[in-house]
């Protein structure tokens, strides 16, 4: 059974295009003309081994926030739709990744309830290109918002802005990875003992 979604968002100040595919091989698509947010949805993408098209068009004559929050909507609410009922997937994920000097360990549990915990280095420098990395925090509140998930991210240590982001998006895309798979001992079976998520 395909486990796709397939989602557009428009608005006043954005329109969004999303499609992803759970069982893919890392193909990705990505354009939303920000570029370090572009690499960090291509992270997601070919780590998580989801098929991802993101098509974002935003107001980025103002600035890169709505073109960044409503991908992240879209995204989320994408990959909802392709969990499908979730029978027979594992539920849980974690992933620790190293990128140089700093490191992210990311917990997730595709729980139907939508909660953040995220800590990162404080001081870290605030822009990378035209991306501003207080939108990190941001993008991951959007995405379990629609997702519904509970995400716990935590960043210990790192230094450079560029790596503690990336690490954080690669670490992200295993988990849900690890945590969407199908479990091979629990066809059938959905990984709740109250009947629903």
């Amino acid at each position: 059974m395909s486990r796709t979604g397939r989602v557009e968002r428009t608005t006043k100040e954005t329109s969004v295009l999303v499609e992803m595919d759970l069982d893919g091989t890392g193909r990705t698509d990505i354009a939303t003309g920000v570029g370090f947010y572009d690499h960090m949805l291509d992270q997601l993408g070919r780590h998580g081994l989801f098929d991802l098209t993101v098509k974002t068009d935003g107001d980025l004559h103002i600035d890169s926030h709505h073109t960044i929050e409503d991908t992240a909507l879209a995204l989320g609410a994408a990959f909802k739709q392709a969990l499908g009922d979730k029978v027979g997937i594992y539920r849980f994920g974690n992933c620790t990744v190293p990128l140089d000097e700093s490191l992210a360990q990311v917990t997730v549990d595709l729980s139907g309830r939508p909660y953040l915990v995220h800590t990162e280095p404080e001081n870290m420098a605030p822009m990378i290109g035209e991306y501003d990395t207080t939108m990190t925090r941001h993008i991951l509140e959007s995405f379990v918002a629609q997702a519904q998930i509970a995400l716990h991210v935590h960043v210990p240590y790192g230094r450079n802005a560029h790596h503690i982001v990336e690490c954080q998006f690669k670490a992200l895309a295993r988990a849900l990875r690890y945590a969407s798979e199908r479990d091979p001992r629990a066809a059938g079976i959905l990984p709740s003992t109250k009947g629903a998520l």
